[in-house]
């Protein structure tokens, strides 16, 4: 039961998704206690650095730029803009924060040169900081990690057969070289994905067996429900149930039984009782803050109220792994490399996004 493994097959993860949901319940909660406080919750804030005009054409996205979404974009924060963002989390019992941006994948000049110096500053505040920025080159990897980065984000989202339903601007095998580029590092990984997306239930044990393949497994996992935004693609998808999040979580749980599980999208539509119900199956991290990148969430404040009444606590920062060292950037070993790597295109069209795309053409010619 303790014991992590990376030959898990998707028949035997259905298995335990399907069990009856109390002895799903008695089994993830069991796994739990044996590698986690279950009293203790690592909170995140994540922050939007970069928002909106992406080139991807992620059918749940609503910072693709191909679709409209009356997302109010704009442009890459300032390094003391980030500061006070990160104080502000701090206070709120955040003790990570994880910045996103808009980007297909990383690309080395001023841009990247800023989000170093963000890296650097909030690790110098004694938070862990997370970066999701897309793909990234190894090289890029190494200097994130050399400038103090905790963490690196990059979802695979969904099964490897259904990511060419959602996604056809890049491929699933992107996503497991980005990771691999971060494991040649000491920054830790997060990666998990979406439910609600019109997947099957064996597309969720399919995205499990990937990321337990992964050895080491990642470190985060995210369990989002996807929050259909009007003009993406999936705008149309109903809501994904508590009890799928419940199960999904559960699960999660006991096929990697040391990673943290994040409660992530979709906790607005989540009762309280709900939400305390993913925590016993083994959720032992949240995103706090009134915003998911784009997407609504809870206010801090409601979060600290459930806290206490759950008699949960927020976990300290660099509790699973030391704080890593920040070197400046004039003392920096990896240097830019202007590198332009060939990320895949499949190139194949998905048709619900097609649709998309058109509809927010004629929106824009509209107006």
């Amino acid at each position: 039961m303790s014991d992590t493994r990376h030959d898990w097959t998707s028949q035997e993860i259905l298995d335990i998704y399907n069990k009856p949901l109390m002895e799903l319940l008695y089994e993830a909660a069991t796994v739990h206690r044996l590698h986690h406080d279950p009293n203790t919750v690592q909170v995140s804030t994540l922050l939007s650095i970069k928002t909106g005009g992406c080139p991807e054409d992620c059918g749940y996205c609503p910072q693709a730029a191909r679709y409209h979404t009356d997302l109010e974009g704009n442009d890459l924060m300032s390094v003391q803009q980030v500061k006070a963002q990160a104080l502000r989390a701090k206070s709120s019992g955040s003790s990570r924060v994880c910045m996103g941006a808009a980007w297909r994948n990383v690309k080395d000049g001023p841009e990247f040169e800023n989000v170093l110096e963000m890296v650097r500053t909030i690790n110098k505040l004694d938070m862990e900081v997370c970066c999701t920025l897309g793909m990234l080159t190894e090289n890029q990897a190494q200097r994130l990690a050399e400038a103090g980065l905790y963490a690196y984000n990059h979802n695979l989202d969904t099964s490897e057969e259904y990511y060419k339903e959602v996604i056809s601007t890049r491929g699933f095998e992107d996503r497991l070289q980005t990771i691999d580029n971060v494991r040649k590092t000491n920054v830790t990984v997060c990666s998990g994905g979406i439910i609600g997306m019109g997947e099957e239930t064996k597309d969720r044990a399919g995205m499990l067996v990937a990321l337990t393949k992964l050895n080491p497994q990642p470190e985060s996992v995210p369990i989002n429900a996807l929050v259909a935004v009007e003009g993406t693609p999936l705008e149309e998808q109903k809501p994904v149930s508590i009890w799928d999040m419940i199960r999904m979580v559960a699960t999660t749980r006991i096929v990697m039984p040391r990673t943290q599980v994040r409660l992530s999208a979709g906790r607005t539509d989540m009762s309280r009782e709900g939400q305390a119900m993913c925590f016993f199956a083994g959720a032992n991290s949240i995103f706090a803050g009134d915003k998911l990148l784009t997407t609504p969430n809870p206010d801090v404040s409601e979060d600290m109220e459930m806290f206490k009444m759950l008699g949960l606590n927020p976990q300290q920062p660099f509790v699973k792994k030391s704080q890593p060292e920040t070197v400046e950037a004039e003392d920096s070993v990896f240097q830019a490399k202007g590198e332009k790597p060939k990320w895949s295109r499949p190139g194949h069209k998905i048709e619900r996004n097609e649709l998309a795309k058109e509809k927010g053409k004629d929106v824009v010619l509209d107006k």
